[in-house]
């Protein structure tokens, strides 16, 4: 096998394995994803003694088979990049490997079978699939909203738990000699802040006309102070938001992703993305 035909199969495997814009590509990650979920309810129903006891051979033969698939996908995945090593050591190459092992280790250590349930991590690879990397975008936004705007949410915090210790003594004053369960303040403050939050646990309630009547208050109350912090945060994503680019197309070099569209070359090694 000549060079050139040998550099170009292990292209066309690296498209059809690292990404996820072409149909081979898609085909590939939907039919995996598919394989995964198999496995996990494989696992699931392995553990209910019932099934395993009727079906154990199936069961057993099912994950054999799609392990030596997820290592024939493994070893695949190493082959087709310039720098194994970039991958094997990336966090999805030991996701993969993790959830690869599991059973072979099954042979040496009673009960590790049970560890494939970490392929469960490899669905991650969804995000790649269906291009929701807008919403990774999104969460990073979040997360940034969160920071600039965490001085506004403390001191909200802090407002609503000196209001609880307010309300809460106040229903101690109002309820502890009903015997409804307010015999503590302490006690008294935890009913403010599940009432407030509008949980309701139903553990303590109060019995007596004015306070039924200041926990209604409480409950409303609870709907408009959740929707502050809310609004804090998304006036903050909306000072933030930015483009983000979802462009699957993976470096066979260093296998750097979220490249423009109708980039040649890698922003992050210069390599060239595609040779045709």
């Amino acid at each position: 096998m000549s060079n050139e035909t040998k550099s170009h199969w292990k292209t066309k495997l690296h498209e059809i394995i690292y990404e996820a814009d072409t149909r081979a590509g898609k085909l590939f990650d939907i039919i995996l994803l598919v394989s995964i979920i198999a496995s996990i309810i494989l696992v699931m129903l392995e553990s209910v003694k019932s099934f395993d006891a009727k079906y154990h051979n199936f069961l057993n033969i099912s994950e054999w088979i799609i392990t030596i698939l997820f290592s024939i996908e493994y070893i695949a995945r190493i082959i087709s990049v310039k720098k194994p090593l970039k991958y094997i050591f990336s966090f999805y190459g030991i996701i993969d490997l993790l959830s690869t092992i599991p059973k072979y280790l099954s042979f040496f250590l009673i009960g590790s079978h049970s560890l494939v349930a970490l392929r469960a991590l490899r669905l991650m690879r969804i995000f790649r699939i269906l291009k929701l990397a807008r919403y990774i975008g999104e969460s990073t936004n979040f997360v940034r909203a969160l920071k600039v705007s965490r001085a506004k949410i403390a001191v909200f915090l802090s407002f609503v738990l000196i209001l609880c210790t307010i309300l809460g003594t106040v229903m101690y004053l109002v309820e502890s000699s009903e015997g409804s369960g307010f015999n503590s303040i302490p006690r008294s403050v935890y009913w403010a802040i599940v009432t407030l939050t509008t949980v309701g646990y139903g553990d303590i309630a109060p019995v007596t006309p004015l306070g039924q009547f200041i926990a209604s208050m409480i409950m409303i109350l609870g709907y408009g102070i959740i929707a502050v912090p809310t609004g804090i945060v998304s006036s903050e994503m909306t000072k933030s938001r930015r483009s983000v680019q979802t462009n699957t197309q993976s470096c066979p070099n260093c296998l750097a992703g979220k490249h423009r569209d109708h980039a040649e070359y890698c922003y992050n090694c210069g390599e060239l993305l595609n040779d045709e």
